[in-house]
């Protein structure tokens, strides 16, 4: 097929909009998107620094090179990459090989945070340790922590991650099936900034996961492939799938869940407008109670290693 704006060859079909796009001109496309997006959530100011949350796949990788792309002009403005180190052996520490090269030659300062210098666990450790809840429930919980923290010792004004469209979908639907508004309040970007929680931006969030696996292939980002082992244990799966049937049956589903969730956040955000963030007795990080969910889960390790 070719290309509806120009007569090369398409590398992709658009469903939802209808359109075959050459590769300049997809590129052009999520390019323009992305850039659209980040200034609709952000107003960067001279001195600001953006810390990027790595993991290494595509998703994340890409966010980082977009914005070291999008921002080249703007040489007032900062780009820190930090990767959380969950300790999953034969995993993360493959990713960061391919990670930390990529990151020197795209000339983003990188740095690694381990959940052993911070919690005391690795992933492997914690998995053994405690067989009732799924290493999800611990990995995401640690990831936003260390994430958080690790945004404050490098003076970060913002965390960019990279949720794609697919993702910010699950999201929305997961919460929803909960019927937790509270946490739908506080789904990023953040338009609110917290004491003590750097605000999350996501430069991706309207973009599907195709399109930014197809955007890494034509740029030549190096990401890594492989998928977390603990992976086929998180409950997200099942959201996944639903979301992804939707989509197939009627491309433009997961925008219209966005759209749908973009229009509501104001009066989820004015119920939720007195929300106060408490201060962790343990180790001081913002908490909605006394103890924050990684002091938690760390005496819960704890208590099951004393039995």
């Amino acid at each position: 097929m070719k290309c509806s704006r120009c007569n090369k060859d398409a590398v992709i079909y658009v469903r939802y909009n209808g359109e075959h796009l050459c590769r300049e001109h997809f590129i052009e496309f999520l390019e323009s998107r992305v850039k659209h997006e980040l200034r609709n959530q952000v107003n960067l100011k001279p001195g600001d620094r953006i810390i990027v949350g790595v993991s290494g796949g595509k998703d994340s990788t890409t966010t980082a090179y977009l914005l070291k792309k999008i921002l080249s002009h703007r040489r007032d403005i900062e780009i820190i990459a930090v990767t959380i180190d969950e300790g999953i052996d034969g995993y993360r520490n493959i990713a960061l090989e391919k990670l930390i090269p990529f990151m020197k030659k795209i000339g983003i300062e990188h740095h690694v945070f381990s959940f052993k210098d911070y919690f005391n666990y690795t992933m492997d450790e914690i998995s053994r340790i405690d067989k009732d809840l799924v290493p999800c429930t611990y990995c995401g919980v640690f990831r936003r922590n260390l994430l958080n923290i690790a945004a404050k010792k490098l003076n970060g004004n913002y965390v960019a991650t990279g949720l794609n469209l697919d993702d910010t979908a699950q999201s929305i639907i997961m919460n929803f099936v909960r019927g937790d508004l509270d946490r739908l309040a506080r789904l990023g970007p953040h338009t609110i900034i917290k004491e003590d929680l750097v605000p999350r931006i996501q430069p991706l969030r309207k973009i599907p996961e195709k399109e930014v696996l197809l955007y890494a292939i034509l740029n030549n980002i190096e990401f890594y492939h492989g998928t977390c082992p603990y992976a086929d244990l998180a409950l997200r799966n099942q959201f996944r799938e639903a979301v992804d049937n939707w989509e197939n049956r009627s491309p433009g589903s997961r925008h219209a869940i966005l759209s749908v969730y973009d229009q509501m956040k104001d009066m989820l955000m004015q119920k939720y407008k007195d929300f106060k963030l408490n201060k962790c007795e343990i180790c001081g990080e913002p908490t909605v109670g006394k103890i924050c969910k990684s002091c938690e889960l760390k005496l819960r390790l704890e208590n099951i290693q004393k039995v």
